[in-house]
């Protein structure tokens, strides 16, 4: 009975106060406005992928060559980016596909409109990270010393009722003050989802409950820290610079830390090195197939040498296509050559920044808000793992579009290569043959992105949850500990 007077005491206590109708009040805006970008964002993300697609079909079908065709190949919006952005905004939204130029995401949100990078997006997640746990330290800072200094520790007391009951009291009050009327802006926020008709499917309301099932969990934590700094001092003016202090070291100073840590110790090539190693081994190579093939039409022409003009026409005719084949396939071998060496970079850089962000991530969970921030991200698919995750079937897909595209030129005979011709006044002259009408797409080859299931966008959050809940029994442990030494006068 006491223990439920406890309770009540404490929702009241909190609920009653002005600055929770502020934070209410101000958390409701932040949550919904919040929402509403988001649904906007990724409704004008669907209209520029849709519109982007066709365009790049359409002027596929323009090309009058199969050796001339390209294809843009773009990356799909993900509802869930509405509610954690992740690294949604920083990574490219499409890739060139062929046989040329190596897969790479490129064009982000924040490289075209640079004003976005500086500001970031407000997603649900930043809200959650921040703002509501600043919050849930400013109501839990002075829970046990501010009642001391009140007066009304030493009274409540004076009652049976232990000291482990008082503090769970003070605990659940506080959740549940905190967090049951921050649901009133959720569920208008996933009213908002409905109206506006954005495509979640079941896997992604799940992701969606489990996200707020850690976002939770995080506030909980945040609650129990507040409610140790203040069972560890005596005066709440000092707990409230104590509790900021651990705030700003767990939210804003772990996290960066640990990155630049893991990037001291672990070092990555970076993207200027990668694609200066893979430049570099193109324009060798091509400089040594365009040397191969000017020594090959020397060695043709000096046979020829001693033939009146005729003959040497007739030679040609009867000889050209054997020549064009056998430069086609020189040529082919130098792209592959190419694409192997950039395979082989990338996947050393693969795996370097695989290590390097195993480290970091290890690092940083070390703070409650990092765990929470790598849960959030690898529930909505947003994470760092989202442009390997893309760029690896682009490259497949590469693959299949320039077998393709070489099957066709087998087939119809349009290479869209180099014409090398030699005149003995002008020399050699190069011409492209852009061959002539249009191309017939039916059965060309389509990127599909690959989507995760439900068990494999929850299975790397297990680590991130385990620690959220270890963060916080920590901390609720910790606090009554302290709090059973405490002096109540």
């Amino acid at each position: 009975m006491m223990f439920r007077t406890l309770l009540e005491k404490e929702l009241k206590a909190i609920l009653l106060s002005p600055k929770f109708a502020a934070t209410f009040a101000a958390c409701s805006i932040l949550i919904l406005l919040s929402l509403f970008i988001g649904i906007q964002d990724y409704r004008a993300s669907v209209r520029q992928y849709e519109t982007a697609t066709r365009l790049a079909e359409q002027q596929m079908r323009e090309q009058s060559s199969w050796g001339n065709l390209n294809n843009r190949v773009f990356r799909q919006p993900d509802p869930m980016q509405i509610f954690v952005s992740g690294v949604n905004n920083d990574i490219g939204r499409f890739s060139m596909i062929n046989s040329f130029q190596s897969v790479k995401l490129r064009n982000s949100i924040y490289s075209d409109d640079p004003i976005f990078a500086v500001f970031r997006f407000v997603d649900l997640t930043f809200i959650f990270q921040v703002v509501l746990s600043l919050f849930a330290i400013l109501f839990t800072y002075d829970a046990i010393n501010g009642e001391r200094e009140s007066g009304t520790l030493r009274l409540t007391f004076a009652n049976a009722i232990s000291r482990a009951q008082y503090l769970l009291a003070k605990y659940l009050g506080s959740l549940l003050a905190l967090v049951v009327p921050l649901f009133i802006p959720l569920l208008l926020g996933a009213l908002l989802v409905l109206v506006f008709q954005v495509p979640m499917a079941t896997a992604d309301w799940a992701r969606l409950i489990v996200w707020l099932g850690i976002s939770l969990l995080f506030f909980a934590f945040f609650i129990a820290f507040g409610l140790l700094i203040s069972s560890l001092t005596k005066r709440s003016s000092v707990s409230f610079l104590i509790s900021l202090v651990g705030w700003v070291l767990f939210v804003l100073i772990i996290p960066r830390a640990a990155v630049m840590a893991a990037g001291q110790i672990v070092t990555v090539p970076s993207v200027a090195e990668i694609e200066g190693q893979h430049d570099g081994f193109a324009k060798q190579r091509w400089e040594r197939y365009k040397e191969e093939l000017m020594n090959r039409w020397q060695e043709r022409q000096a046979k020829m040498e001693g033939m009146t003009p005729d003959e040497r026409e007739v030679y040609r005719d009867d000889h050209m296509w054997n020549w064009m084949q056998d430069d086609d396939k020189s040529r082919k071998a130098v792209q592959r050559d190419i694409n192997t060496h950039s395979r082989k970079i990338h996947e050393d850089l693969r795996n370097r920044i695989a290590v390097q962000e195993r480290l970091a991530f290890s690092l940083t969970r070390v703070s409650p808000a990092s765990a929470y921030n790598l849960a959030a991200m690898n529930l909505a698919g947003t994470d760092v793992g989202l442009k390997p995750r893309y760029e690896e079937p682009m490259r497949n897909y590469r693959d299949d579009f320039t077998r393709f595209v070489e099957k066709k030129q087998e087939e119809t005979g349009s290479s869209g290569g180099i014409r090398v011709t030699f005149d003995s006044e002008k020399g050699f002259d190069f011409k492209i043959n852009r061959g002539a009408g249009t191309l017939d797409l039916t059965d060309l080859p389509r990127f599909v992105a690959q989507k995760r299931s439900l068990r494999e966008t929850i299975a790397p959050t297990i680590i991130d949850f385990g620690l959220l809940c270890f963060y916080t029994i920590l901390a609720f442990a910790g606090s009554i500990v302290a709090f059973l030494r405490y002096d109540l006068r």
